[in-house]
């Protein structure tokens, strides 16, 4: 759902903010998309549906419902399936939640992003903190257990002190799961400017790791699970529609600049193709309403790229990636035979970063912190093999 009622200033994902919005004719391109993509794909059954944006919570729960209906109707939608929606404290009402869990979803994503007004302001956001806990506790009153929080940390002028009051705030509100993002000052934001010219101070790197040791050992002490690089759930509480990226699972992207990876088994393939729909909405759904979906780009992975693909998304998870996983990519050349011979992946172990055993490859907690600046040794090293 790629609207939202304004632009955050640190936002450069493809959204889009418009006078109205057709949500009739967006429903109906997205329920023949998901069909589309199913069929070409001939997938027998889903494990995770996950609506994501922009802000989906500004559609009805009819859209929500329609898109789950189309789902189920082209595959095997199991009744314990996880099903996420991304909301914004800004666009959830009890009555308008209650809805969505009529609609068929049973977990929530709460992009709260900050417990302070004033950080509030300066990201563009639409909602205060008062109205963000309100929010918080409205989606547990109804999706207990499977109600996650956003908090963004390394925002300019953000001292050590004020994160840590941050944190502590959101532990005494959250539910089980909670995503943590360093701020990212992205090219063309309004954020990015400020801090460019001046008007924002940037924030060094030795606090940014700081802060983020900081949140490491407050929410482990409170019971989360350190799980992946940015997310931490505790009462078994992972998010099984991320996992699966993270696992490189097959996975179809419907909607306007949505990415996908899977085998077009319905054309005869037989190699995994990523793919990514057109941007702009108008002509995403001119598109779709003229051939069933609106693909932009098909590029298919070869089997090299895919190793590149699970091993930089693998490592972020600590499970790292099992023998099995990557003999499912792999099945000549073992993990063992590529990162367990003399290299930079050996060198890695030694230093204390990563670890290679009878359950694979993972980082340890300092490798995980710094894992992009491991990534390039690594496939390096893959690509020589």
């Amino acid at each position: 759902w790629p609207y939202c009622r304004k632009r955050c200033s640190y936002c450069s994902f493809n959204t889009y903010v418009v006078p109205t919005v057709d949500e009739a004719a967006v429903r109906a391109c997205l329920v023949r998309e998901a069909r589309t993509l199913l069929r070409l794909s001939q997938v027998h059954s889903i494990t995770s549906v996950f609506f994501g944006g922009g802000t989906p919570s500004l559609a009805s729960p009819g859209t929500v419902a329609a898109v789950l209906e189309a789902v189920a109707g082209a595959a095997h939608l199991p009744a314990g399936a996880e099903v996420t929606l991304e909301a914004n404290p800004s666009s959830t009402s009890t009555s308008l939640l209650a809805g969505f869990r009529a609609a068929g979803v049973n977990r929530l994503s709460i992009g709260v992003q900050s417990l302070d007004d004033a950080e509030l302001r300066m990201l563009g956001r639409e909602h205060t903190a008062a109205e963000a806990r309100k929010a918080v506790e409205a989606a547990r009153g109804l999706f207990l257990g499977r109600t996650s929080i956003d908090l963004l940390f390394g925002l300019p002028g953000q001292s050590r002190d004020a994160w840590a009051q941050r944190l502590e705030a959101a532990l005494g509100l959250c539910d089980d799961h909670i995503s943590l993002y360093q701020l990212t000052l992205e090219r063309g934001t309004a954020l990015a400017a400020q801090v460019r010219r001046g008007a924002l101070p940037a924030p060094p790197q030795d606090l940014l790791a700081d802060m983020y040791q900081t949140a490491r050992t407050v929410l482990v002490a409170a019971g989360f699970r350190h799980y992946e690089v940015s997310n931490f759930a505790r009462k078994g509480a992972l998010s099984t529609h991320n996992l699966s990226y993270w696992r490189a699972e097959q996975y179809i992207g419907v909607g306007p600049g949505a990415h996908g990876r899977f085998v077009l088994r319905g054309e005869g393939g037989c190699r995994r193709e990523a793919r990514v729909q057109s941007l702009e909405p108008v002509a995403w759904m001119r598109e779709v309403q003229s051939r069933g979906h609106g693909t932009r780009s098909r590029v298919v992975l070869s089997p090299l790229e895919q190793l590149e693909e699970l091993l930089t998304l693998g490592l972020r998870t600590d499970e790292g990636i099992t023998h099995q996983r990557w003999g499912h990519f792999s099945p000549l050349l073992s993990l063992q035979a590529v990162f367990g011979a003399p290299g930079e992946a050996r060198t890695l172990q030694q230093q204390g970063w990563l670890v290679l055993d009878s359950g694979g490859l993972r980082c340890t907690w300092a490798g995980l912190a710094v894992l992009d600046s491991l990534l390039p040794d690594l496939l390096w090293q893959l690509q020589r093999a």
